[in-house]
Parts: structure tokens; C-alpha cells; sequence
């Protein structure tokens, strides 16, 4: 590796198909309950933005999401769990702002699971408030778990 490699930031990118496997393995590593690689195939498939997030040639972390009628809905967001608490989330949840702004959403909507506090403070962090709850929205290990509904306004000025 190059002694300027290391010293070059994270960068972002559109996800592509190629990069499935890592970000597969990335997805199986962070959650007890994965989305599937056919989950992953099909939101490219389906032209749902997705971008990864890089770093000295790997892939870090990623963002799926869908936009229609002004809205978009954050579909899943993850960094590698050894790379996490690095800054990382938070760039990929304003590049996925960005992005929706740039397709046309006026508000972007997620849920999250109320035991995942580290999340829904970036959340909140970055302008997203709790409207409401999905009940039993999650598979847990003790069944289901509800899921906060969270959203921000994109107003033209941000």
C-alpha cells in the first residue's frame, strides 16, 4: 500500500453489483437478522439508489433506499462492525440526504429498532424526529421487536 493510501478518506460511491459479496458479508456480520443477497440484487434490479462508502480499497459500509412522490424511505444503512464509532455512519446517513434531496424527496422516512440508542442518536443528531411505532416490526431472538418511525423534513435550504 502506498503511505498516501492510508492518509485518503472514506469515499463514496453508487453501489454496483460487483460489490454484492462485501457488502453481503458486511450485512451478515451486523445483523442477527440479514437482509438476503436476493434482497440486495433486487433493490439494484430495481434502480433504488444504493451507494457504498470505501476506504483503502474496501467497502466500509452502504445505504439502500427508495424515492417516489417526494418521499424517500431509508431501506437499510450498516457499517462493517469493526470500523464502526469511526464517523462513518454519519457520513453515510448525510450522503443518503443528499442524494434523496437530489431525487426530488421533500422528507425521508426510516425505522429503527428503540434498542438500537447509538443509531437513533445519529438520527436525531442529523434532524430526524420519532412520529410513530411499527409494532412487532423486527425479528428478534424473543420474537418481535417494534420499530420507531422516524422522519425529517428536506427543506430547500439545507
Amino acid at each position: 500500500m502506498r503511505p498516501e493510501a492510508a492518509l485518503q478518506p472514506a469515499a463514496l460511491r453508487p453501489m454496483r453489483e460487483g460489490d454484492l459479496d462485501d457488502v453481503y458479508e458486511i450485512e451478515i456480520s451486523a445483523y442477527p437478522f440479514p437482509w438476503t443477497l436476493g434482497i440486495f440484487r433486487d433493490c439494484l434490479r430495481a434502480d433504488y439508489p444504493a451507494w457504498v462508502l470505501h476506504e483503502q480499497g474496501r467497502i466500509v459500509g452502504y445505504f439502500l433506499m427508495s424515492v417516489a412522490v417526494g418521499e424517500a424511505h431509508l431501506l437499510n444503512i450498516c457499517i462493517a462492525p469493526g470500523l464502526q464509532h469511526r464517523g462513518h455512519g454519519r457520513r453515510l446517513v448525510q450522503a443518503m440526504l443528499h442524494v434523496a434531496r437530489g431525487r426530488g424527496a421533500e422528507r425521508v422516512f426510516l425505522e429503527v429498532r428503540p434498542s438500537n440508542g447509538v443509531a437513533i442518536r445519529l438520527y436525531e443528531q442529523e434532524g430526524f424526529n420519532e412520529i410513530g411505532r411499527r409494532p412487532r416490526y423486527y425479528p428478534s431472538h424473543d420474537g418481535r421487536e417494534d420499530a420507531l418511525v422516524m422522519a425529517k423534513e428536506l427543506l430547500p435550504a439545507e
